[in-house]
């Protein structure tokens, strides 16, 4: 009997010490509650409390996100807009989060519709559309705020879509659908512009580079004829320098001849008779007798005296007849 006690016991102790032992895993907090009041925050792994008088809330510490339903928010400038938006939260305390705030999800929730109404009511609808960074930075900032007596930090909210009316969508589609005709024809006519520029420059550079070349072929002919005509007058002056060097040679020889041939006055007059008669045959009209000719005509007036006495002409002495 007494052995049937012990046993009792000893399973009695042991399902009590079982029933006492509680596991906290590595990303739970457990809050213990002893007799309705807070005793202590559990850390993770294994913890033994008192069956029946102690009760553990167990928190999770992981960042976690809540889903603010879809809500209709007035703008500035009295449109109506649909905002959905996502709110991610982590537990920094599990006492403040259990104890200072009644479900905390739902009252985030509420906070974060308020405060979106108020931030989107000071915005007009295209500030609304483009400025979600900043709803987002505001908001947080709201939210973050107002949690931190709650032992929640909020990390950061997401705006996830902001729907404007449909005829207002539509306006917009046509505004967009207009601005980008206008920056079509603006790139389009930027491009004729260029094109014109371009193809101006290039006939500007064109007609440049073909006046050089003219200008060039003009030098180079100016040059050409220049030098043609330097080397036609050199030719021509060798040309004049060696006939009148070969017409003194020939003066040369025939003075050369003559005086060789020791000529009598009566030659020399009959060679300048011969000189009359071919100048006497040409068209001018003047004949200019050089002085030294006065001895000629002088002898040429004693010769037809000569020829008025005598039939015929005398015969010249041996030593007054020329000589070959």
């Amino acid at each position: 009997m007494p052995n049937a006690v012990v046993i009792i016991i000893g399973i009695g102790i042991f399902i009590f010490i079982v029933a006492g032992l509680v596991k906290i895993r590595p990303y739970q907090r457990g809050v213990v509650e002893r007799l309705g009041k807070y005793a202590k925050t559990l850390s993770p792994g294994l913890n033994f409390i008192i069956p029946v008088i102690d009760t553990v809330k167990k928190v999770d510490m992981r960042e976690n996100l809540i889903d603010v339903p879809p809500q209709e928010v007035i703008t500035k400038d009295n449109v109506v807009v649909t905002v959905d938006a996502v709110i991610y939260y982590e537990v920094t305390d599990p006492f403040r989060v259990l104890y200072n705030v009644y479900r905390f999800q739902l009252s985030s929730v509420k906070l974060a519709q308020t405060n979106l109404r108020n931030i989107i009511g000071e915005l007009e609808l295209d500030e609304t559309l483009t400025s979600r960074e900043m709803i987002n930075t505001r908001l947080r900032e709201v939210l973050d705020e107002a949690t931190d007596k709650w032992g929640v930090k909020i990390t950061r909210v997401e705006i996830k879509k902001i729907d404007p009316p449909h005829d207002i969508t539509e306006a917009m589609s046509r505004q967009m659908k207009a601005e980008r005709t206008k920056r079509a024809l603006i790139l389009e006519a930027e491009g004729i512009k260029r094109s014109e520029i371009t193809k101006a420059e290039g006939q500007k550079q064109a007609a440049i580079l073909k006046a050089e070349g003219l200008k060039l072929s003009q030098v180079l002919e100016a040059e050409g004829e220049a030098a043609a005509i330097e080397r036609k007058a050199d030719a021509m002056k060798y040309k004049i320098q060696i006939e009148a060097q070969g017409k003194a040679d020939a003066i040369l020889d025939v003075y050369q001849s003559i005086h060789k041939g020791r000529p009598t006055k009566d030659l020399i007059t009959i060679q300048y008779l011969e000189a009359l008669q071919k100048m006497a045959d040409g068209k001018s009209t003047k004949m200019f007798i050089p002085y030294e000719a006065s001895n000629v005509l002088s002898s040429l007036g004693m010769i037809g005296e000569i020829f008025k006495n005598k039939d015929e002409i005398p015969e010249l002495p041996e030593e007054d007849q020329v000589t070959e």
